[in-house]
């Protein structure tokens, strides 16, 4: 694939552009900073913190689907992560005592360790991303919308 000096289209797709921009840009530079401090991809953080939000009792956990809807992969791409997480000792699985169909994932508590220890290196490659993306006119809109909706604007 070549570049393009051909103009984007103005509208809903110049915003799509922008939108898609800022958030590969977010990502790679997430994944950098997760994969060097902490051993862990943007998508194995993203699980483990899903995960890590659910709660015992009534619909406090989460299907294997939901969870695949939640980190945004297809079930089958979810299922592969949570056998790599599970082989590093981070998250176990279990069958639903109601539903013997149902199957639940828990992080562990190293799952639970290494995620309060990548948390500050996600918030602030998150910030940094967002703080060199601020520097760049067809991004600094995006970025001050989401500043926005951080606090309650």
């Amino acid at each position: 694939m070549t570049a393009t000096t051909d103009p984007v289209p103005a509208g809903p797709a110049q915003g799509w552009y922008a939108l898609s921009l800022l958030h590969n840009r977010i990502e790679a530079h997430i994944e950098r900073a997760l994969e060097a401090g902490h051993g862990l991809s943007v998508r194995e953080f993203s699980l483990l913190d899903v995960l890590s939000r659910q709660h015992p009792g009534e619909g406090g956990h989460l299907r294997m689907a939901q969870v695949a809807d939640a980190v945004v992969l297809s079930q089958s791409a979810t299922t592969r992560l949570v056998t790599r997480l599970e082989d590093r000792g981070l998250l176990t699985r279990y069958l639903c005592a109601t539903d013997r169909r149902g199957i639940y994932t828990d992080v562990g508590e190293d799952g639970l360790a290494l995620l309060a220890q990548a948390r500050p290196t996600h918030d602030e490659a998150l910030r940094q991303a967002l703080a060199d993306a601020a520097t760049q006119p067809e991004l600094a809109p995006l970025v001050e919308a989401l500043e926005g909706l951080g606090t309650g604007a």
